[in-house]
């Protein structure tokens, strides 16, 4: 048997030196405080939120708040208790669902004080199809990979960092901002679980500890964090330090943590079978955890890799210069990570024995009484209960009360607070980030009030903020409201930002950027909360969760435990999803809060860098401070003048009302099968006649040998996709927030249209960009916005190690391939818009176009789209129409050692990629 040849990528700093992850190397320790939950930004609700109306009519909740979640639940009646012997899955009615929710769900409380929300998935069907499903869409295109690429369509929206960090940090949210190589990789990630565990849904559980980095003692920062890497050193009962790790993997199933401000959360997953079994080794865990001192140094090395892990996010380092402007002894000002220095070389230097510090940390904080605990697997609810209750009853409870740092009222309120920052960042960008302290808005998760402001701010629809920095030519993209992680909602305070990413000239006009905010949001509270707009959002929510995916298990169960934290019993499902209540004082209130002598300024930039004179003592970000300029003060401080360019949106056309499952006029097809093939294209269709849900997905690609003639060709047809999605990006908006998602991508041989969502008003949205792409035109102000942010996108995408080994391994193993390098190169050389007009005709005048339409559309209405696309595009077919080719190169056989060196010295991270090449 001869060895397959292989690839070895080293792509490295110019620093000496690695760092290992030793042990268990979890999430980021400040994990949750980086990127949490999905932030609910630029109008955008989360993923699968809204309250369907049959919901909020037949099931309505009475009103409950924030204080109602620690009430526990009633003892059961006698015939409750007859009702449920003879029904083994009998559901707890009082926790609101959806209507198509199949699962059951039970809620109770064990002696030792621990609260358990139960869910019997029994009647579920595997492999329904989700966000990221293999069945709805693929991902074999290659495009500018950016980490910030949206479904909504526009590669250029490059600086949602201040809200969801640009690496995600190792904690990947079903983030629609990941480019399509990383939606592959995980997509090729969770086929391989599948793999391992058959096909069948992995059961999973999750254990929340309202205990996070609000705890650290002041001299040992990141404690918090490090005990929940140490309490999986082994336990009592399975005292091999690996055992669990060995035993999920074995199973085809998986585990991790997260630490946030005031919770810290542990989730698995794994084949049902070996579910008790792994439910008892991980109870072990915070029921008598070894916590050897041995392992501590080792440990502590992999809390030091995620540190520098992170070091490199603009995210991160914002985070942390905020918190530093907190009141003193305020817990946000505590650095939550930790490393090497505060938990290994500091302790020894003051001679803190820290393996007794953990321990006293655990026995203090990790009590039965400060947790909740979700399960979720295909036994009854009977059988579940049986197995909490005997398993997770030994948890001990020490009956200390629960931490409450809820009298830390107001930590912003400071002079430091009220000014404005600049910052030096890692990647090329200029943003401006204005934000808020608010009082603690969790109590009002039933009405939402920065949800609401959050729709209406990050709109981009006409009459809104950022339709007009566009049109100014000031902006790429604005992301407004509350990201819902630790850091940004608390038991102390809110944070409501707004950041917008800037062209070089929006840049130099920043504070006329601010002045447009603040305009209209003095607009919103002149208008006062508008109903309509509140009856749309909900509407808009109510059709997604009505008819929404079914979440992964190990996800849904990691946010139902946060949940039950914050939301009272009935609300436990709904609570993050639902818009409840229209209370316009609260909104109101929220609004008005909402001033420019209360906000924060941060311009990151790296043009600052010369005025940038001071340094944050963990990660290291330059900075400087000054007042807000005093024109701009004094005219904030005054009532000055509305813009009437900024106005509330419009009605919304694209939602939703017919949700009407079609009649099949074409026979049942396990795969997709060709209705339509003529010189112009052709068609693959498959009716969705399994789920039976009201969706759709269309695909159609837009063939033309032009593009990889040479890298010049590849950058002008990035730069038409780029300019494609801008002028789509006002039009398709209220396509975009009614839950129809878009995404147009540049492949390496033609154009790729993808759309999605309730089919009803698909063909609203396809027939839209068909309209764009046929009237395609630009201006020389918008060619040289985009090719200015292009260069940026490149050169942000080359600082990262992972991405500029895969491109520099795609270059080697791939014929005609245009690198990176070679596209950065060539757009360097510069361009002309007399070229891109030229490239765009030539590739508007042939083409070949092959679509796949799937799901709730008949076999006429499919062949409808393409017919479409030749009408309005009226190109002529391709010569000799081909379909897409790559030609592999055939590696010698021996091993092949690649090093690079990566563009960012200032990133200690290191990437090593082996690659086998297996000839068939």
């Amino acid at each position: 048997c001869v060895p397959p040849p292989t690839i070895t990528m080293v792509c490295s700093p110019l620093s000496d030196g690695w760092r290992g992850l030793a042990g268990r190397a979890r999430e980021a320790g400040a994990g949750k405080e980086t990127a949490g939950r999905p932030l609910r930004s630029a109008g955008r609700g989360p993923l699968s939120s809204c309250s369907c109306p049959e919901l909020a009519a037949g099931q309505r909740v009475g009103a409950g708040g924030r204080g109602a979640a620690a009430r526990l639940p009633q003892e059961e009646s006698e015939a409750q208790g007859r009702g449920r012997r003879a029904n083994p899955s009998l559901g707890d009615p009082a926790i609101v669902k959806s209507p198509s929710d199949p699962k059951h769900y039970r809620y109770l409380t064990l002696q030792n004080g621990l609260c358990a929300l139960l869910i019997s998935d029994a009647n579920n069907m595997d492999s329904v199809p989700s966000e990221d499903s293999s069945e709805w869409e693929d991902n074999d295109e290659t495009e500018i990979e950016t980490d910030e690429d949206d479904d909504s369509g526009a590669e250029m929206d490059e600086d949602k960092e201040n809200y969801e960090d640009d690496d995600n940090d190792g904690d990947d949210e079903e983030d629609p901002n990941n480019s399509d190589d990383m939606e592959m990789e995980e997509l090729t990630e969770k086929e391989e679980a599948k793999k391992r565990s058959g096909t069948e849904k992995l059961s999973a559980a999750a254990l929340c500890v309202a205990v996070g980095s609000f705890c650290d003692p002041e001299d040992l920062p990141g404690l918090a964090h490090f005990l929940e890497h140490m309490v999986f050193m082994g336990s009592l009962k399975y005292p091999d330090e690996n055992g669990f790790d060995a035993f999920l993997k074995k199973h085809g199933g998986s585990d991790n943590a997260s630490t946030d401000c005031e919770r810290t959360v542990f989730h698995f997953d794994i084949q049902q079978k070996y579910f008790k079994e792994a439910l008892d080794r991980w109870a072990q865990f915070f029921i008598h955890p070894l916590m050897i001192r041995d392992a501590i140094d080792r440990e502590v090395e992999a809390v030091d890799s995620e540190y520098q892990l992170a070091r490199p996010s603009d995210a991160n380092r914002r985070e942390l210069l905020l918190g530093s402007l907190a009141r003193p002894g305020h817990p946000m000002k505590k650095f939550f990570w930790g490393n090497a220095e505060t938990l290994k070389h500091e302790p020894k230097k003051s001679n803190t024995d820290i393996y007794t510090r953990l321990r006293d940390f655990w026995q203090h904080y990790y009590s039965a009484h400060y947790m909740n605990v979700v399960v979720q697997s295909k036994e009854t609810l009977d059988t579940l209960e049986k197995w909490v209750k005997e398993i997770f009853s030994q948890i001990p409870n020490n009956g200390l009360p629960k931490p409450n740092f809820g009298h830390l009222t107001q930590p912003f309120d400071t002079p430091e607070f009220y000014k404005l920052y600049r910052v030096v960042p890692i990647r090329n960008v200029h943003s401006l980030s204005i934000a808020w302290g608010l009082p603690p808005q969790e109590r009002h998760y039933r009405v939402k009030p920065l949800h609401y402001i959050s729709w209406l701010v990050g709109h981009e629809g006409k009459g809104s903020v950022l339709s007009f920095l566009r049109k100014k030519f000031w902006a790429l993209a604005l992301y407004g409201g509350n990201g819902e992680t630790g850091f940004e909602q608390n038991s102390t305070y809110s944070i409501f930002s707004i950041s917008v990413t800037l062209t070089d000239e929006g840049y130099e006009h920043f504070y006329e950027v601010a002045h447009v905010v603040f305009q209209y949001l003095k607009m919103l509270q002149k208008r006062g909360p508008d109903k309509r707009i509140w009856e749309e959002i909900q509407k808009i929510e109510a059709n997604e969760f009505y008819f929404q995916d079914q979440a992964d298990p190990i996800d849904y169960v990691e946010s139902l435990c946060e949940n039950i934290h914050i939301f009272c019993k009935e609300d436990f499902l709904t609570g993050d999803q639902l818009l409840l209540e229209y209370k316009p004082e609260i909104i109101a209130d929220v609004l008005n809060q909402l001033c420019p002598l209360r906000a924060n300024l941060v311009l990151l930039s790296a043009a600052s860098e010369r005025k940038c004179h001071l340094k944050e003592r963990w990660f290291g970000t330059q900075y400087s401070v000054e007042d807000i300029d005093k024109y701009w003060s004094d005219l904030w401080a005054s009532d000055f003048q509305l813009n009437q360019d900024l106005h509330l949106p419009e009605e919304n056309k694209y939602i939703a009302t017919d949700f009407a499952l079609k009649a099949s006029d074409w026979p049942d097809t396990e795969h997709p099968v060709k209705i339509l093939s003529t010189h112009h294209g052709c068609v693959w269709y498959k009716k969705d006649n399994k789920f039976k849900i009201p969706k759709a997905y269309i695909r159609f690609h837009l063939i033309s040998p032009l593009i990889q003639q040479s890298a010049k060709s590849v950058v002008l047809f990035e730069t038409f996709v780029n300019i494609l999605s801008h002028n789509l990006a006002e039009p398709a908006y209220e396509a975009d927030v009614a839950q129809l998602e878009y995404k147009l991508v540049s492949g390496e041989h033609g154009l790729v249209i993808r759309v999605k969502g309730f089919n009803h008003k698909l063909p609203l949205l396809f027939q839209l960009i068909i309209d764009q792409l046929s009237d395609f035109s630009f201006t020389p102000a918008v060619f040289e916005m985009i090719t200015e942010q292009l260069k940026k996108t490149y050169f942000n995408i080359l600082i990262k190690p992972e991405i500029l080994a895969k491109d520099v391994r795609s270059l080697i193993l791939e014929h005609g391939k245009w690198s990176m390098i070679d596209r950065y190169r060539r757009l360097m050389k510069g361009l002309y818009t007399e070229s891109l007009s030229s490239f765009v005709k030539g590739f508007k005048s042939h083409l070949y176009v092959e679509g796949l339409v799937q799901g709730n559309f008949t076999s006429r209405e499919s062949k409808d789209f393409l017919n479409y696309v030749v009408l309005n595009l009226q190109f002529l077919p391709l010569p000799h129409p081909c379909p897409v080719q790559f030609r592999v190169v055939d590696l010698p056989n021996t091993h092949l050692l690649c090093k690079v060196k990566t563009l960012n010295r200032g990133d200690a991270n290191s990437e090593v990629t082996v690659y086998y090449q297996v000839m068939c």
